[in-house]
C-alpha cells in the first residue's frame, strides 16, 4: 500500500488553518481488511481513497468513536427516539436514487450553502455513494405514511460496516423537519443497532476543537479520540 501527502490548502472548518492529508487509494479483495486496520488508526473514507490530517501548525481533528457498551440515553436523547416513534429504517446495499439526491441537495441548500459540497451535481452524488471497496450500506429513514400516502424518505446515512464497528461516512435529512432532530436520531439509531448486534464501536468522523459545526458529536458519550498513536478517552 503507497502513501500520499496533499499539499497544503485552506482549512475547511478553522479560519486561518491551513490543513494537508495523508492518504491511500482502496482496491482490490483485501481493500476491506486494509481498510479495518486504518481506520483503528484514525483514517477516515472518501469514495476509495482512505485519509488522515497531517497538517503542519494544527492538531485539531482527532478521530471520534463511540464506546456502544458504555452509552446510556440521556433525557433529551430519550425524548429525540420518542418523537421519532414513527419512522422505519430501510438497511440496502449502497446505491444512488434521484429520491436520495433530491434530499440530499434540500439538505446542502438549507444547511450547507455555499459549502464545498454545494455545487455537487447527480454524478457526483453518485460517485460518494457508490465508489466504495468495503462494505458499505445505505441507512434509509422514511416517515410512515397515514391516509394512504406513500412513505416518505427523510434522511439517509451512508455507513461503512467495519470488524469493529460501524463507522458513519456522511448523514443528510429533510431540513424542513427541524424539530424531529433527525441528525441526532439518524446516530443514536445507529446506536441501538450496534447495541444489538453487539457491535463495540460507532466511528462518529472527526471531533474538531473549536469547529461549532462538530460540537455535536460531543453529546454521545462516552468517547475515544485518536491522538495519533493511541485511543484515548475524552475528556
Amino acid at each position: 500500500m503507497t502513501f500520499y501527502l496533499t499539499v497544503e490548502d485552506d482549512c475547511a472548518y478553522l479560519e486561518g488553518q491551513t490543513e494537508r492529508k495523508i492518504f491511500t487509494k482502496l482496491g482490490g479483495e483485501d481493500a476491506a481488511e486494509y481498510f479495518d486496520e486504518l481506520s483503528q488508526r484514525g483514517f477516515r473514507r472518501s469514495q476509495n481513497i482512505a485519509y488522515i490530517p497531517a497538517c503542519i501548525a494544527c492538531n485539531a481533528c482527532k478521530s471520534a468513536r463511540l464506546l456502544v457498551a458504555e452509552f446510556k440515553l440521556s433525557k433529551s436523547q430519550k425524548r429525540v427516539m420518542n418523537k421519532n416513534a414513527f419512522i422505519s429504517r430501510e438497511i440496502k446495499p449502497a446505491h444512488p436514487t434521484s429520491e436520495q439526491y433530491r434530499l440530499f441537495k434540500r439538505y446542502i441548500t438549507n444547511r450547507h450553502s455555499g459549502g464545498d459540497m454545494s455545487e455537487m451535481g447527480v454524478m457526483d452524488y453518485a460517485k460518494m455513494i457508490a465508489e466504495s471497496s468495503v462494505n458499505t450500506k445505505i441507512f434509509e429513514y422514511y416517515l410512515q405514511p397515514q391516509d394512504g400516502q406513500e412513505p416518505q424518505l427523510v434522511a439517509v446515512a451512508l455507513t461503512d460496516i467495519m470488524s469493529d464497528g460501524l463507522s458513519m461516512v456522511y448523514s443528510f435529512f429533510e431540513p424542513s423537519m427541524a424539530k424531529l432532530s433527525l441528525g441526532t436520531y439518524i446516530i443514536l439509531d445507529h446506536i441501538q443497532k450496534a447495541q444489538q448486534e453487539n457491535i463495540p464501536h460507532i466511528y462518529l468522523g472527526y471531533y474538531i476543537d473549536g469547529c461549532q459545526n462538530m460540537e455535536y458529536k460531543a453529546k454521545f458519550t462516552p468517547q475515544e479520540l485518536f491522538d495519533g498513536l493511541k485511543w484515548r478517552p475524552a475528556d
